[in-house]
């Protein structure tokens, strides 16, 4: 009898430690993304690279299904015309992986610097997305402590300049986030996105930033 009940208690304890275990890493990614970024120092160093602000900001807190980012793109000296935006849905696979779902904004332009006035991410919902199929990154813990991880090989289809797919190759950690997008054609060959290797983004804080501009 002792036995079966120190059996049961065992079996709750580890449950419960992998269940928190699971919300934390979750937690701690997408604190790890969000923020404000920049490729400026990269853009630096080698012209191959433009000069890109990203921008994660945290949506839906109240949201218990998943966690949710909107997610802006916008060349440095264009910041009032982004190029990309989207929204991200953070969530535990069965594996134990963190997916990043990506879907698309109805009305984008209706969003543009939206984290300065959040209140009009009240004004939709997740069933206003649109889903872009096969194109979420599975994001695994590394021994350093950042996560990284990619789309499924052919999986997220794009046409983009007349490319077939698009993949996407992430690693994010307390001071940066790289990302590597390119479009390939059937034969395997690039299309669009950076040739030499991935965009680096470095965090910073809004005020520093303000700062060094006045």
């Amino acid at each position: 009898m002792r036995q079966g009940i120190l059996t049961i208690l065992t079996l709750f304890v580890f449950t419960a430690c992998t269940q928190t275990n699971e919300r934390d890493e979750l937690s701690e990614v997408v604190s790890l993304m969000q923020g404000h970024f920049s490729s400026k120092l990269q853009s630096e160093q080698d012209s191959a690279f433009f000069d890109i602000n990203l921008v994660m900001y945290p949506i839906w807190e109240e949201n218990t299904e998943a966690k949710w980012l909107y997610v802006e793109q916008a060349v440095s000296s264009k910041l009032e015309k982004p190029y990309r935006q989207r929204v991200y849905k953070l969530s535990k696979t069965e594996d134990g992986m963190i997916e990043s779902a990506v879907y698309e904004l109805p009305q984008p332009s209706r969003f543009i610097h939206a984290w300065d006035t959040p209140v009009i991410f009240t004004t939709i919902s997740p069933d206003s997305l649109v889903t872009r199929e096969g194109c979420s990154v599975f994001l695994k813990k590394q021994k350093d402590g950042s996560y990284a991880g990619a789309t499924n090989e052919r999986d997220c289809k794009s046409s983009l300049y007349g490319a077939s797919y698009a993949t996407s190759e992430v690693e994010v950690s307390e001071a940066k986030i790289t990302s590597w997008d390119r479009g390939w054609n059937d034969a395997g060959e690039q299309i669009w996105g950076a040739e030499k290797g991935a965009y680096v983004f470095d965090k910073y804080e809004v005020e520093e930033e303000v700062a060094s501009v006045e």
